[in-house]
């Protein structure tokens, strides 16, 4: 829960209109957070894998299927770190 810590500690030093945030806004604020940042990796690294596999696959299209496997595994891997990091925003905003 290193995401609600800093939050936290952010939002004792910023007031709102004198007030401190609550602990529901700091949950908020850690569980977007940590959403964000957690599907930032994985949706680039998505991205560079599949305009690799398209330049492989035009450059030898003999190779297509081998190429196209170890892709969809590679995808697979970095899907399963955005699931992470899902799960762990979820963990911020009910558990804590």
């Amino acid at each position: 829960m290193f995401g609600l810590d800093i939050v936290m500690s952010i939002a004792s030093l910023v007031a709102v209109q004198g007030e401190a945030l609550s602990d529901v806004a700091a949950k908020s604020i850690a569980t977007a957070i940590a959403i964000g940042l957690g599907l930032l990796g994985p949706g680039i690294g998505i991205g560079i894998l599949g305009a690799a596999a398209l330049n492989a696959i035009g450059r030898n299209p003999e190779a297509r299927g081998a190429i196209q496997q170890n892709m969809i595994l590679a995808i697979a891997f970095a899907e399963a770190l955005a699931i992470y990091a899902l799960i762990v925003s979820v963990i911020i905003y009910f558990v804590s």
